[in-house]
């Protein structure tokens, strides 16, 4: 970060902060040369690059280094079982993939810290704008020095809603239109950025007033689970559960949209 480090970051999360900055030095230089970047495809729109790798590998030594017991769960490695069963580290190394290939400067370096089955701490690192989002579970949400707090607007009409869209085999088209219909004509606006880490980042930080999508996996949101509830936001699935790292469907918004949204939401099939 560019003000320097934060003096009254826990040891957990200056830990954290520091295996993403690292991290994001590589991706900045891999960022400015992508013509030279090797790439290889998962799926229909799902690709990985050797940044993804590199990040991860990164990631993976300097939280191992910090907290050698723990386990991992990441995007491109899968799981990595550590010595102690109650504490797991959740990253994605490059959230956005697609936008950093095709050079749109939107993606974060993502590290969710789970205790048992609760979010503890959590990082999500936009290189490119230096923008460092992080929470600790009972002690705020912060964007680099700054408190933050998700937006305060009461009325659907002026919130400006936060979308997934389905691509390749991953969601129902079908269903997302219906619910886009529902929305769409009674929001101010929607918006599809590409990086769910940081569409979370920005309800915490009152820049969106809401975000939903299905079928995520739970490193594109365990870290953005806890900025939100931080912030003072809601967090639940689409249907209203409290399940949201096992089933992939997520809600979040501030107290007042999120259960008209929810109802919304829910009401579509």
């Amino acid at each position: 970060m560019s003000t320097g480090r934060i003096t009254t970051l826990s040891p957990i999360l200056n830990v954290m902060t520091a295996a993403a900055e690292k991290a994001a030095r590589g991706m900045l230089r891999d960022f400015g040369e992508l013509e030279h970047l090797q790439v290889s495809k998962k799926g229909l729109g799902d690709f990985v690059s050797t940044a993804d790798k590199r990040s991860e590998s990164i990631l993976i030594q300097e939280l191992s280094k910090a907290r050698p017991g723990y386990s991992f769960l990441t995007e491109e490695t899968g799981e990595i079982p550590g010595t102690d069963p109650e504490y797991c580290w959740i990253i994605d190394p490059l959230d956005g993939t697609l936008n950093f290939l095709h050079g749109i400067p939107h993606f974060a370096i993502v590290i969710g810290l789970k205790k048992g089955d609760e979010i503890i701490a959590s990082v999500t690192y936009a290189p490119i704008q230096d923008e460092m989002y992080w929470a600790e579970k009972g002690k705020g949400a912060f964007l680099n020095q700054r408190r933050l707090r998700v937006s305060g607007r009461r009325l659907l009409e002026e919130a400006v809603i936060a979308v997934g869209t389905p691509f390749g085999t991953h969601g129902d088209p079908s269903l997302f239109q219906k619910r886009l219909e529902k929305i769409m004509p009674i929001t101010a606006g929607t918006r599809r950025f590409g990086a769910a880490a940081l569409d979370l980042a920005y309800v915490a930080s009152g820049r969106f007033d809401a975000f939903f999508e299905d079928h995520l996996k739970p490193w594109d949101m365990a870290a953005g689970i806890l900025l939100v509830k931080e912030a003072g936001g809601y967090v639940t699935e689409a249907n209203g559960g409290k399940n949201m790292l096992a089933t992939g469907s997520i809600l979040a918004a501030n107290e007042f949209l999120h259960d008209g949204l929810q109802k919304i939401i829910a009401s579509v099939e």
